[in-house]
């Protein structure tokens, strides 16, 4: 006999305390139950229920037992809907959260051809630089870049960026070029309003230790692409993640200042909600991404 129904017609029987209602929660004969459980007990080499009573309870090798095979059905049913979930189409709302340098340089641009292919998908996307609570504001999934906090939720790579200084030639050509990280107190630094760790730039220097740098200027902001703007307009060193600068330096529009500090990295992620199964909708979306921005290439990010 099949040994996970051995399991299963034993486990039941616990549960319900007796054969004929373990049959009826099967949809199988008393019969039939009673047949699995004695092939399961020759297999074994130990009774397992007392059958004593009317009402049918484990010995204590069948506790011992139960235990481990309730374990086993658990996993099995696992196994089964992951494959159930894994075959099901991509359908239904997905919302999504997103910073908003990023959310509308990158991500939005290429949202038509994710609908396009997965024509049952549906997408609310919210772009807001706040830190938000994805389970309990109801998000699928959430686009964070940096260092992931120790947390529940679960996070695929889908791209990398790198975060360096960079200013208009103009800039440079007036207030002089930095040599050492200890130059930058001389120059003009607009920065984020919104940094959690305030006006305070984190990089590693020349001998790789860490440094910390307070930024001083006459222009701050909670918007990345403004930064960018303010750095092109020669309002000093802007200190900017490469996919918000990377055209800008293409152009010429902006250099990159220091490139003897090391280049710091920082991956770029998809997060999602806990749990040992996600859904196609969510998997499809990160599925999505990660061959997207691949074929962009590093140099894009």
């Amino acid at each position: 006999m099949d040994r996970l129904t051995e399991m299963e017609a034993f486990a039941t029987v616990v549960d319900q305390g007796g054969f004929t209602d373990a049959a009826r929660k099967m949809g199988i004969s008393k019969s039939a139950v009673s047949k699995h459980i004695s092939s399961l007990e020759t297999r074994l080499g130990a009774r397992l229920p007392n059958r004593i009573t009317r009402r049918v309870s484990p010995t204590e090798i069948g506790l011992a037992y139960y235990d481990r095979a309730r374990r086993v059905l658990y996993d099995a049913g696992e196994a089964d809907a992951l494959v159930s979930s894994m075959q099901s189409a991509p359908t239904g709302m997905l919302s999504v959260s997103v910073g908003t340098d990023f959310g509308s340089m990158h991500l939005s641009p290429v949202l038509g051809d994710f609908l396009a292919q997965f024509p049952d998908v549906s997408v609310n996307l919210e772009l807001d630089n706040r830190y938000i609570e994805m389970i309990s504001e109801g998000y699928d999934a959430a686009i964070r870049v940096g260092e992931m906090e120790d947390s529940s939720l679960r996070a695929s790579k889908i791209a990398e960026t790198t975060i360096r200084m960079v200013a208009s030639p103009g800039y440079l050509q007036r207030a002089g070029r930095p040599r050492r990280i200890e130059d930058l107190g001389a120059h003009k630094l607009p920065h984020y309003t919104n940094q959690a760790n305030g006006a305070v730039w984190k990089m590693t220097s020349q001998t790789g230790g860490k440094r910390q740098i307070r930024t001083t200027g006459s222009f701050t902001v909670n918007d990345g692409q403004s930064l960018l703007n303010a750095a092109i307009n020669g309002l000093g060193i802007a200190y900017l993640r490469s996919f918000l600068y990377a055209s800008a330096l293409a152009e010429g529009r902006v250099v990159d200042v220091m490139l003897e500090l090391p280049k710091e990295t920082q991956g770029i992620y998809v997060v999602y909600p806990p749990g040992k199964f996600t859904q196609p909708k969510v998997r499809a979306f990160i599925d999505y991404l990660a061959q997207t921005f691949a074929r962009k290439g590093p140099d894009h990010w």
